[in-house]
């Protein structure tokens, strides 16, 4: 497998997005817990949105390598520590009121992937020439296209497309989302974990598009050109790795 990542501050004042690759250098654990991929993008005043997404990515890392259950029972486990730590330290100091943080995490273990996510980063699959959402927002507007009130066309636009349900650090317990089971992965798989500065500037098909003609590093650098030559309103943080 191969992997990149890229982060932009974009036109915003701080950079509250944090993502990171983790690749094990001990083989036992490389083995057993696989390649965690992690993206957050936080949210708060003071820059508390960046306390909250650094201290995310943190915690779920170190938990979820410690953590000596099956990989998916240690992901889920992680951002709900991770939920509980970001609560509390908001609680604590009222520079960090409010603060919270959207999370999605890929990991590729053998020939298998499991993902968790909080919010409205995402995770996406290019297979052959097929792009797929693999996580569902959070969301307002998300809720509103579940129920019939909006189309997917007339949600890039609405004014509510930004505010989430769901978030770490925003409530004391938290539900956290994941794929029914394992995916198995097929040979030439491209995955791709964003915040919403990518995905709310590019559309699907422009980022399937953009995949299916750029290999890691360079599909990498491409998305986040064409998502700051649009405009690079909100920090922007894409991850691809491709097996």
């Amino acid at each position: 497998m191969t992997s990149s990542l890229l982060t932009d501050i974009g036109r915003r004042l701080t950079n509250e997005d944090s993502g990171r690759i983790v690749t094990p250098a001990d083989p036992a654990v490389l083995a057993a817990k696989g390649i965690l991929v992690l993206v957050a993008d936080g949210m708060g005043g003071h820059q508390a949105g960046e306390v909250a997404s650094d201290l995310a990515v943190e915690v779920i890392q170190q938990l979820y390598y410690e953590n000596r259950a099956e990989a998916r029972e240690s992901l889920v486990a992680a951002f709900e520590e991770a939920n509980r730590r970001i609560y509390d330290a908001a609680a604590s100091q009222a520079t960090l009121k409010g603060m919270g943080t959207t999370c999605a995490a890929l990991v590729l273990l053998g020939e298998s992937a499991i993902c968790a996510h909080v919010g409205d980063s995402r995770v996406y699959l290019a297979r052959g020439h097929r792009l797929r959402r693999m996580t569902e927002d959070h969301s307002v507007v998300q809720h509103m296209i579940d129920i019939g009130l909006v189309s997917h066309d007339e949600a890039r636009g609405h004014p509510d497309k930004n505010i989430i349900l769901r978030a770490l650090g925003s409530q004391r317990d938290v539900e956290v989302a994941t794929w029914d089971s394992p995916l198995p992965i097929a040979p030439d798989d491209q995955f791709l974990v964003c915040s919403d500065g990518l995905h709310d500037a590019l559309t699907d098909e422009e980022i399937g598009s953009i995949l299916g003609q750029h290999a890691t590093d360079d599909a990498c650098r491409q998305l986040m050109a064409l998502a700051k030559a649009r405009g690079g309103t909100d920090n922007i943080t894409v991850a691809v790795v491709q097996v």
